[in-house]
C-alpha cells in the first residue's frame, strides 16, 4: 500500500518521510539496471557518468541516513511501545532488519568501486549479477518493512512520539531547531565505510600489523600520523592522558621521549603500565596498545637528544616539565640562561630520556557502517607468542 504522496511530505510525517525514501532508492535500483543495458552499447559515456555519480551520490549518504532513522529512532521506539502480539512481530522483524542492512552495505561496497570507475570515466563494467542481487535484497526489505513495520507505527504512536521521531530525522539531516552544544552532541554521528578488516588478512606479528598501517597513514598523508595519547595514572589509581609523539616503534615496543620529572614521569615511575592510542580518522581507524613501560638506555637518549633541533634541546634543559612557573616571562628568562651558559653543545640532561612501552595487547579497530566496527586484538601469551582474535564492537 502506497502511505506517501508522491511529492515529499515534511517531518511532521515521519513515516511518510520514511516512505518517500524506500521510494527515491526504487529510483536508484531503476537507475542502477539501465545502466547494466547501456554500458555493454555505449560505455561510460556522459550520460552514464552523471547516472553514476547519481547513485553514488544517494547511497553514500541518504540511504545511509535513512538507515539510520531506523535503527536509532524508529526500531527503538517501538520495541519500547510495542505489547503481545506487537512485540512478538518485532522480535522476528528487528534481527532481519538490522541483517540485511548490514548485508545490502557490504553489497554497496563492491557497487560502489565499479560505479565510482564509471562515473570518473576509467571503466565501464558493472556486473549485472551484483546489481541483481542488491536490488532483491532492498526490494523484499522495503515491502517489509511497509507492510508490517511502517503500519505498526502508524497505530502505536502517538502524536508525541511522531514528533519526537521527526525531530530526530531532521537533527540526523542537520535541519533541525538550533539548540546548545551540549544537547547537539548527542546527535553528532558519522558513519564510516573506508575499509575492512579481517582476522584472516592481517598479520601473524602485531607488530608487522602496526607497520603496515602506519605506512598506509603517511602514504594518506594522515594529520600528524606519529602523534598518540598517553595514559598513566597516579598513586590513587586516577588516569590521566596527554598526546606525544613516537619516535621509534619496532619488535621492542614503541619508544617516546620526555622529562623524567613530569607527570607522566613520575607516575610511571610509581607504577610502569601505560596505554597508547594512535588515532588516524582520515583511515577511520584507531590502535590501542597496553604494557609495561621501561626507560630507554642512556646511549639511545643521547642519541635522540643530540639529533633534536639546538632550540628543542635548550628547551628540554630550561623547562621543569609539570611544574607551575609565575608567566611565560619567567619561563623565557630561563630559557635565555640556559642558552648562555650551554650555547651551541648542550648537553642531555640526566632528567630527560627516553620511555618504551613493551606491548602486552595491541588492537586494532576499523570503522565499519552503523557503528558495526571491526576489532582485532592481538594478546601476548607466556610463551611470547600472540593470540588473535575479534573482538564485537
Amino acid at each position: 500500500m502506497n502511505i506517501l504522496p508522491d511529492t515529499a511530505p515534511g517531518f511532521d510525517q515521519p513515516i511518510a518521510v520514511l516512505k518517500h525514501c524506500h521510494d527515491r532508492i526504487r529510483k536508484q535500483l531503476a537507475t542502477l539496471d539501465k545502466l547494466c543495458d547501456h554500458l555493454p552499447a555505449h560505455g561510460a559515456d556522459t550520460q552514464a557518468q552523471q547516472a553514476a555519480a547519481a547513485v553514488i551520490k544517494y547511497f553514500d549518504k541518504a540511504a545511509h541516513l535513512h538507515h539510520e532513522d531506523e535503527e536509532h529512532d524508529l526500531i527503538p521506539m517501538l520495541q519500547a511501545s510495542a505489547q503481545g502480539e506487537d512485540a512478538a512481530l518485532l522480535g522476528q522483524l528487528v534481527p532481519l532488519i538490522l541483517s540485511e542492512h548490514n548485508q545490502m552495505d557490504a553489497m554497496w561496497q563492491g557497487l560502489h568501486e565499479q560505479l565510482k570507475a564509471i562515473a570518473d570515466g576509467s571503466g565501464a563494467a558493472l556486473r549485472e549479477s551484483d546489481v541483481r542481487r542488491f536490488g532483491q535484497l532492498y526490494a523484499a526489505h522495503m515491502e517489509r518493512e511497509e507492510g508490517q513495520v511502517a503500519p505498526m507505527a502508524k497505530r502505536l504512536f502517538s502524536a508525541a512520539q511522531m514528533a519526537q521521531l521527526g525531530d530526530a530525522m531532521q537533527m540526523r539531516r542537520g535541519i533541525a531547531t538550533p539548540v546548545s552544544a551540549g544537547e547537539a552532541v548527542a546527535n553528532l554521528r558519522k558513519d564510516y565505510g573506508q575499509a575492512t578488516l579481517s582476522e584472516h588478512d592481517v598479520a601473524l606479528d602485531p607488530i608487522v600489523q602496526f607497520n603496515a598501517w602506519f605506512e598506509q597513514a603517511l602514504k594518506a598523508e594522515v594529520n600528524e600520523p606519529n602523534a598518540m595519547s598517553v595514559a598513566t595514572v597516579d598513586g590513587n589509581g586516577r588516569p590521566t592522558s596527554r598526546i606525544v609523539l613516537i619516535k621509534q616503534f619496532d619488535e621492542r615496543g614503541f619508544t617516546w621521549y620526555t622529562n623524567y620529572d613530569s607527570q607522566k614521569g613520575r607516575q610511571l615511575a610509581a607504577n610502569p603500565f601505560a596505554a597508547l592510542l594512535f588515532f588516524w580518522p582520515e583511515l577511520e581507524r584507531q590502535v590501542r596498545i597496553e604494557g609495561k613501560v621501561v626507560r630507554t638506555s642512556a646511549e639511545e637518549s643521547d642519541t635522540y637528544f643530540h639529533s633534536r633541533p639546538l632550540k628543542s634541546r635548550l628547551a628540554a634543559i630550561a623547562s621543569a616539565q609539570s611544574m607551575p612557573i609565575a608567566n611565560r616571562a619567567a619561563l623565557e628568562h630561563h630559557y635565555d640562561a640556559v642558552a648562555q651558559q650551554f650555547g651551541e653543545e648542550p648537553p642531555r640532561p640526566d632528567h630527560w630520556g627516553g620511555f618504551r612501552l613493551v606491548p602486552e595487547r595491541l588492537e586494532f579497530w576499523q570503522g565499519r557502517r552503523s557503528r558495526f566496527h571491526d576489532r582485532i586484538v592481538y594478546t601476548l601469551q607466556p610463551d611470547g607468542s600472540w593470540q588473535r582474535e575479534r573482538l564485537q564492537p
